[in-house]
């Protein structure tokens, strides 16, 4: 199965911002509700962000008014916006379908990094 395709990690600073992206294998349009998820090591992956066909939004409650989530159903993309990163916010980012659907067990993919520290 063709995986989802994060990118736009980096290593930066407390209070910086930065801006992932998404590529997904299968087609937005018809795919219903679309999620981030982040996961450290030696815990489990968790849900960040979700958003549904019609853009309604759902936020883990450390990230709200920090992060933001959005979609491009054109070019099969999700994004996650965010700002005022902390150092807890360090962690591998993944998408793949969530909140009101069910995550595709075969279409994890590798995650894009991102490390907040000063």
């Amino acid at each position: 199965q063709e995986k989802f395709v994060e990118s736009g990690g980096d290593l930066l600073q407390p209070g910086g911002s930065l801006r992932l992206s998404c590529v997904a294998p299968i087609s937005l349009s018809s795919s219903g509700t679309m999620a981030w998820y982040r996961q450290t090591a030696g815990k489990q992956r968790e849900f960040v962000a979700g958003i549904t066909y019609m853009n309604t939004v759902k936020y883990e409650d450390s990230v709200k008014g920090r992060f933001t989530i959005s979609r491009d159903n054109g070019k099969n993309t999700v994004y996650l916006q965010m700002n005022s990163l902390k150092p807890e916010d360090t962690a591998v980012y993944y998408c793949n379908k969530g909140w009101l659907a069910a995550p595709e067990a075969d279409r994890w993919g590798q995650g894009t990094q991102v490390t907040v520290s000063s």
